[in-house]
Formats: structure tokens, sequence, C-alpha cells
């Protein structure tokens, strides 16, 4: 039992490392360490740089939010199929 726990434990951390660097990349690294080179690019007549950081970060924060649902009902799954047999 306790190496079915740990197994799913370390599954769930390397899950939420992997959104939170993502998030990381998307608001710290868009938004300010890359942002002169992306306001090179305008989306919708806006620099890049400058819509990351305003708001790029806040609509990938919300997509990563349903990606994290959607990956742990699947971990979830494979954890309880794995309990059942």
């Amino acid at each position: 039992m306790a190496n079915k726990n740990s197994k799913y434990w370390k599954a769930n951390l390397k899950i939420v490392f992997s959104l939170l660097t993502v998030w990381f990349i998307s608001s710290f690294g868009f938004g300010i360490i890359f942002s002169d080179y992306l306001d090179q690019i305008k989306f919708g007549g806006f620099k890049l740089g400058f819509w990351f950081a305003q708001q790029g970060s806040i609509y990938v924060f919300v997509i990563l939010v349903f990606v994290y649902v959607w990956l742990m009902s699947r971990l979830d799954k494979a954890f309880s199929e794995e309990e059942d047999s």
C-alpha cells in the first residue's frame, strides 16, 4: 500500500512541477525576460511581450487548471484500476 501511495504522489508531483514550469515560462519568461524579443511580433494589435505580461499568462494559467484536472482524473483512474485488480 505504501508503495502505491508513493508512486501516486511522485506522479502527482511530476504533473504539478511540469505545469508550474509551463506557467513560469509563460509568465516570467515571456512576460519579462523575453518580452523585448517578443515585442517584435504583433498579436491582436499589441506587442506579444506586452500581451503575455498583461493577459497571456492569465490565459495560460486558466488552461493549465483544466489540464491539471484532466491529468489528475487520468491519474486517479489509473491508480483506482490498479487497486481493483
